[in-house]
C-alpha cells in the first residue's frame, strides 16, 4: 500500500524567504473562559485577567504551537511530527481576536534546530524559541535559559516546594469526545472545530502511522490532565500562567484514544519581581514503558494574586519585599 505524503498534513499557506518560513495570519480562540484551578477562575477568565492588570483573559501559551506546526512539516516532513520539539519563552500575552504570525528561521547547515518568533501586527513578539527535530546537537531555548535563571529568594507561595520533587505516575489518555476537566473545559472535538491549523492527521487514520494523533496544543492539555490529583505544595488561591514551555517528542507522535503514563519532576525553582516560578519536567511513558516525550513549563505564580502574600513574607523573611 502506497504511503501517504506527510506534505498532505497541512493546507496552510506558507511564504519562504532566503531565510525563513513564515505562516499567515491567524486569530487564536480562547478556549478557557470557565477554566477553574485552586477553586477559583484563572488568568484566562476576564474577570480576574483585568484584576491582575491584564486587558481581558489570556489565549493560553500553548495554542500558538499549533501555527509553528505546519512550518515544522515544511521543513523536516514525518520527522516532525515523530521527534519535533518546540521549546518558547512567552513574552507577551496574546488577547482573542488578535492576529498572530508564526515565523521559523531555517537551520543553520548542519544542525536540526531553528529560531522560532511568533509576532503581532504592531510587531509585539508573543514568543520566542527554537525549533527542532531528533536527538539535540545544541541546547533547546529553554535548556539554555534554565542555566540562567533569577533564583528564587525569599519565596513565599512556593515555600514547601522543593527542586526534585517528584510526583507518582499517573495515567491519561485523550479521546475526542472526553472533557479534559477543571483545567481544559472542552474536548479534542471542539478544539478541532477552531484550532488555527487543523490536518487530518489529527481527525483521522489517513496518515502515516494509521491512527489519529494528537496535535503538539493538546499534549499541553493531556500531559496536564490530571495534575490537580498530585498537585505541588504550593500556598494559594493565586492565579499562575505559563512563562515558558518546552514540548518534545522522543518517540512520537501520541495519539487519539490511547493509554499513556505521566509523573512530573520539579528541576528549577526561580523568582522575578512579580512572579515565583516552579519549573516542572513531564516524562510521559506509553503502554510498553517507553518514555515517548517531555515537557518542560515553567508555571509562573503572581505575588499580587495571592492576598496574604506581603503579611506572610513579612512572617517568614522578616522584612517588607
Amino acid at each position: 500500500m502506497e504511503e501517504p505524503m506527510t506534505s498532505s498534513a497541512f493546507n496552510t499557506e506558507i511564504t519562504e524567504t532566503a531565510e525563513a518560513l513564515i505562516g499567515p495570519w491567524r486569530q487564536p480562540r480562547q478556549m478557557l473562559h470557565a477554566q477553574v484551578y485552586d477553586a477559583h477562575a484563572s488568568i484566562h477568565d476576564d474577570a480576574t485577567a483585568q484584576k491582575l492588570g491584564f486587558k481581558g483573559g489570556t489565549i493560553e501559551g500553548p495554542t500558538h504551537f499549533s501555527q509553528f506546526a505546519p512550518l515544522g512539516a515544511r521543513l523536516w516532513g514525518q520527522a516532525w511530527f515523530e521527534s519535533g520539539c518546540l521549546s518558547a519563552h512567552y513574552r507577551n500575552a496574546c488577547f482573542e481576536g488578535e492576529d498572530v504570525q508564526a515565523i521559523l528561521s531555517k537551520p543553520l547547515p548542519g544542525t536540526s534546530q531553528c529560531q522560532i518568533q511568533m509576532v503581532k501586527r504592531d510587531g509585539t513578539e508573543v514568543l520566542r524559541g527554537t525549533a527542532s527535530v531528533g536527538e539535540a546537537q545544541v541546547a533547546t531555548a529553554l535548556e539554555t535559559r534554565l542555566t540562567e535563571l533569577k533564583p528564587l529568594t525569599d519565596p513565599v507561595i512556593l515555600r514547601d516546594v522543593k527542586v526534585a520533587h517528584t510526583s507518582k505516575r499517573q495515567q491519561v489518555r485523550m479521546a475526542f469526545d472526553q472533557n479534559m476537566g477543571d483545567l481544559y473545559p472542552f474536548s479534542l472535538r471542539q478544539k478541532l472545530a477552531v484550532i488555527t491549523e487543523n490536518s487530518p492527521y489529527y481527525s483521522s487514520a489517513a496518515n502515516p502511522w494509521r491512527k489519529a494523533i494528537i496535535p503538539m496544543e493538546m499534549l499541553s492539555v493531556l500531559f496536564q490532565y490530571r495534575s490537580k490529583d498530585d498537585p505541588l505544595p504550593a500556598k494559594g488561591p493565586a492565579v499562575g500562567l505559563f512563562a515558558d514551555q518546552e514540548i518534545r517528542l522522543m518517540k512520537g507522535p501520541l495519539f487519539v484514544d490511547e493509554e499513556y503514563e505521566v509523573e512530573r519532576e520539579v528541576v528549577a525553582l526561580s523568582g522575578s519581581r512579580r512572579t515565583e516560578s516552579a519549573w516542572v519536567k513531564t516524562r510521559v511513558f506509553d503502554a510498553a514503558g517507553a518514555m515517548v516525550a517531555t515537557m518542560l513549563l515553567n508555571m509562573a505564580t503572581l505575588k499580587d494574586s495571592y492576598a496574604p502574600y506581603e503579611e506572610e513574607h513579612q512572617r517568614l523573611h522578616g522584612a517588607a519585599r
